[in-house]
């Protein structure tokens, strides 16, 4: 395929689609919209993690067994804390420190989180364009059984344990896309857009929950591809289909295709899951993303996925 491709990602899942890309295609076609409704202030730091993520997992720097945070970390600052009684139910490695630190530094100066997030991606060699969502502060909330728990404390802190009732997106309603969000979805080049098997209630609904950004994906020419977040009827990682039961829908691909209705014309199904009725058009692939090659096929698959439909 020819041609710009955009993608909405977040977390692990998400981070793992855009690298296998960045190897099918040149990663300078590539534009990630990354997902800040994770976004928090933790020790007084500015901490933006779905960003991070994708930031290590591209410039090579990611911790390949977990595929978060950085190869080698140390934890000589996490250990400090705790001897002092800080809050230690968020590591911080020793490493990661400087992408706060600096982060901080550069939003106290007056500069914006997408000009930040591309000044990062410059200095590590990342080609792929990353934009956040907004440079505007969104922060999802969850409803839970002990109470409303803000995205990371529900996450980290609690292991996503509690039961959950409903999802918030505090500021959404306030924010704007980051400059060339909104652009990137138009930009006659663009030949697909793919959303990322990403959790799709906590890391890609607050995107589609910044004012435009859903009505740009309604409009758009190009193929919007999803690749499910489903694997014979569970998720890989994370609490996708735990939090999918407690809201009352079934963790199937038809769920997922109901969710994006109205913004999605195709999605890619793991050959794993039970034979499904869908009203737009699938195909079906091992969606299983272990090694570099998993993921280069899968970002095969979704893209081969657009450009049929865009035939």
């Amino acid at each position: 395929m020819t041609g710009r491709v955009v993608v909405l990602t977040g977390g692990v899942g998400g981070a793992k689609l855009v690298l296998g890309l960045a190897h099918l295609i040149a990663p300078e076609a590539i534009t990630a919209i990354v997902n800040t409704g994770d976004d928090f202030r933790h020790l007084g730091l500015a901490i933006s993690p779905d960003i991070d993520t994708l930031l290590y997992t591209l410039s090579g720097k990611a911790n390949g067994a977990q595929g978060w945070g950085r190869e080698g970390e140390t934890w000589q600052f996490m250990d400090a804390l705790r001897s002092l009684g800080g809050e230690d139910w968020f590591n911080l490695g020793d490493g990661d420190l400087a992408l706060h630190i600096e982060r901080s530094a550069a939003l106290a100066r007056g500069e914006t989180l997408s000009a930040i997030t591309r000044r990062f991606g410059e200095a590590w060699g990342v080609r792929t364009r990353m934009l956040p969502m907004s440079d505007d502060p969104v922060a999802t909330h969850l409803a839970t059984d002990i109470g409303d728990l803000p995205f990371q404390r529900y996450f980290v802190e609690h292991r996503c344990a509690p039961a959950v009732g409903a999802i918030r997106f505090d500021g959404a309603d306030g924010a704007s896309p980051a400059p060339g969000v909104i652009e990137a979805i138009r930009d006659p080049a663009t030949r697909a857009i793919l959303i990322a098997p990403s959790n799709p209630y906590l890391s890609v609904d607050p995107i589609l929950a910044v004012p435009g950004i859903r009505r740009a994906l309604e409009a758009a020419e190009a193929p919007i591809v999803a690749v499910s977040p489903i694997v014979g009827g569970k998720a890989v990682k994370g609490p996708t289909a735990k939090l999918m039961a407690e809201l009352g829908v079934a963790p199937t691909p038809a769920a997922v295709a109901a969710h994006y209705a109205g913004i999605l014309d195709g999605l890619l199904v793991d050959e794993r899951d039970a034979t499904i009725d869908l009203v737009i058009p699938y195909d079906r692939a091992d969606t299983l993303m272990t090694t570099l090659d998993d993921r280069v096929r899968v970002a095969h698959a979704a893209l081969a996925l657009a450009e049929r439909l865009a035939r």
